[in-house]
């Protein structure tokens, strides 16, 4: 075996480095392009590689350290106010779908036991494959990706019971309950054994190892934690990875949590993709071979079955419309745990070997479908919502409010949460029913509509309003509204958002004056923070930064004139850059001979002179 070891690595990390980046430059995601490396190199394929089942258990242990990772992120605190999604949606998700399985089950004839088991390993998701799309598509936030995270860990709780029942249908157990009263109790001894080492013991521990300077034995002791209290659980019959889970949830709060997260990152995702890559070898593409329909129908009915009873629950669990079809192909697929329960079935002779081989081709299928799928969503069904325009505007009524925010994204919503603080009344027009459905469970009266239109505009009370503010996204937008506005209410003023400078100088043309350039400011209080951190006292950074805002605003309109003409645009850009540098020349003599007797650092510049005395003085 120890032979074999560098030889199969090396074909491993062959597969993934030429499969993945073909699949990610097709926009078919890493998961999917580490099963294809699977199926290539695996005994279906080129046969480059036997022993699927050992590596499919080493490989899992990626998933205990995505789970451990994600663990640390959650602090204890979180992870209670998420009890209610966790046991209520989990139920809700394992109940049904195992439900409507079962009955589809037994409409096709299928043994009642068989149907059941099936349905229970069915009814689980793949944790790997769920986490790592939404981690890649940076979705863990969104309604979608913390209401799948939940479910999924519902799921890893819930694998635990459906194990155990196995044996019972298949009446192999016929002790008392003293076995059963005994594993309960070994369960109960271990995580109260885990939570006490997570709040008194491994924190000594990990500042022991840190004081011994060797990272690398911090990295070693972070793998043995894991390694550790994975096989801890897995001796009592519980997931590993629900255990490294709770082990991470422990350290959250921790102040090594970080440097825990960055030493076992690369690790994580190297055995992820092992994981993928060891399902895409598992397949067992004979079965396929001799019955093909039959497998195909499995794999279309129990994708079906499951999309359409998660997508009912995504409504009933307040995700928005636009990520429920996302949701329900996310966790559509069968899970790890499913190899699992029927491996253990077939053991049992709840089913023969031939129904277990079946439905684990099912599964393995359903996991290589996944991506395909979300693949269609991202082509075909996310752009209807994006550019869902069916909705018919809200009915603006009630009292009409003094100020109109057209557009209410991440500068809209500044000003008017800005504006509501002052008790100032605001009527909000925005064209994403995501972001308005979004909006409205916080309690904000927010509109659909395009605002662009003067009949919108007409009845959110714009002939009697104080002012327009336009925060709208696109810049075709902004202008179209304000050349509506100009021309229907040519007394209601208007306060823009300018994406650009050119931007700007089309808002100047329609006679705007109160126009906000969206990164500015913010850029020009970074640079007046930046120069505090140099040396510059609150006072110098001040007046430096309102010095070059008052310049720039001047170079601003002195060019404004000759904006479309680009050599003359040029020429004065030029100009005010030259202004611009022997201003701030004439500033830092002035500060020079001002602070020469104290520094002794005559002709060095302000920041060269403020930078160097930091440097070399000592704190006292």
């Amino acid at each position: 075996m120890t032979n074999d070891l560098l030889p199969n690595a090396l074909i491993y990390l062959s597969a993934a480095v030429v499969a993945v980046p073909i699949a990610k430059k097709l926009g078919l995601g890493s998961v999917l392009g580490y099963l294809m490396a699977g199926v290539a190199i695996g005994p279906w394929g080129l046969r480059l590689i036997s022993g699927v089942e050992d590596i499919l258990h080493f490989s899992e242990f990626g998933v205990v350290l995505l789970l451990f990772l994600i663990g640390l992120e959650l602090e204890p605190r979180r992870l209670w106010s998420l009890r209610r999604s966790i046991f209520g949606w989990g139920s809700a998700q394992v109940g049904f779908v195992s439900l409507g399985l079962f009955l589809a089950g037994l409409a096709l004839g299928i043994d009642w036991k068989t149907a059941l088991i099936g349905s229970l390993g069915l009814s689980l998701s793949s944790t790997a494959i769920a986490l790592a799309t939404l981690g890649e598509r940076h979705l863990m936030a969104t309604a979608a990706g913390s209401a799948g995270f939940a479910i999924l860990l519902f799921q890893d709780i819930a694998a635990i019971p459906m194990i155990a029942i196995v044996p019972m249908l298949g009446g192999t157990v016929a002790d008392s309950d003293a076995n059963g009263w005994m594993t309960a109790l070994k369960v109960i001894a271990v995580l109260a054994v885990l939570v006490f080492a997570g709040r008194y013991l491994m924190r000594p521990l990990f500042r022991l190892i840190t004081k011994s300077g060797i990272r690398e034995i911090f990295t070693a002791f972070a793998l043995l934690l894991v390694i550790a209290i994975g096989l801890l659980m897995q001796s009592v019959g519980m997931s590993m990875a629900l255990g490294t889970f709770l082990a991470g949830v422990l350290l959250a709060d921790s102040e090594y949590r970080h440097a825990l997260e960055t030493d076992l990152e690369p690790f994580k995702g190297l055995l992820l993709g092992l994981f993928f890559i060891a399902v895409g070898m598992s397949i067992d593409f004979g079965v396929l071979v001799r019955e093909p329909l039959l497998v195909l129908g499995l794999v279309a009915g129990f994708l079906a079955i499951k999309a359409v009873i998660l997508y009912l629950l995504g409504k009933r669990f307040g995700i928005l419309p636009g990520q429920q079809p996302f949701f329900a192909i996310l966790l559509s697929q069968g899970g790890e745990f499913a190899f699992v329960i029927f491996a253990a079935a077939a053991a049992a002779r709840v089913f023969s070997e031939e129904v277990a081989a079946t439905l684990l081709v099912v599964v393995a299928l359903s996991m290589v479908t996944t991506p395909l799928l979300l693949v269609l969503h991202d082509k075909l069904i996310a752009p209807y919502f994006a550019g869902d325009r069916t909705r018919s505007d809200d009915a603006i009524d009630g009292e009409m409010q003094p100020v109109i925010i057209a557009g209410f994204g991440r500068f809209g919503q500044i000003i008017g949460r800005l504006l509501v603080a002052n008790r100032i009344g605001v009527t909000v027009l925005d064209h994403d029913p995501d972001q308005i459905d979004l909006l409205r469970r916080f309690g904000l009266k927010v509109y659909y509509g395009d605002a662009t239109r003067i009949d919108l505009l007409r009845a959110a009370g714009a002939q009697k309003a104080r002012a327009l503010i336009v925060a709208l996204d696109a810049v075709e937008d902004s202008i179209r509204l304000v050349d509506a506005v100009r021309h229907e209410f040519p007394d209601l003023p208007i306060l823009a958002r300018a994406r650009n400078v050119t931007h700007y100088y089309d808002l100047m043309d329609r006679g705007v004056t109160v126009i906000e350039r969206e990164t500015f400011e913010a850029a020009l209080q970074l640079g007046r923070r930046t120069l505090e951190t140099l040396g510059f006292n609150a006072f110098q950074a001040r007046q430096a930064a309102m010095k070059f805002r008052a310049h720039n605003l001047r170079t601003l309109h002195n060019v404004y004139p000759y904006y479309k003409d680009q050599e003359q645009m040029v020429s004065l850009a030029v100009q005010a850059r030259e202004e611009l540098e022997a201003m701030f020349a004439r500033d830092a003599e002035i500060t020079v001979e001002k602070h020469s007797r104290d520094w002794g650092r005559e002709g060095q510049s302000p920041i060269a002179a403020m930078v160097d005395q930091n440097l070399s003085s000592e704190p006292k």
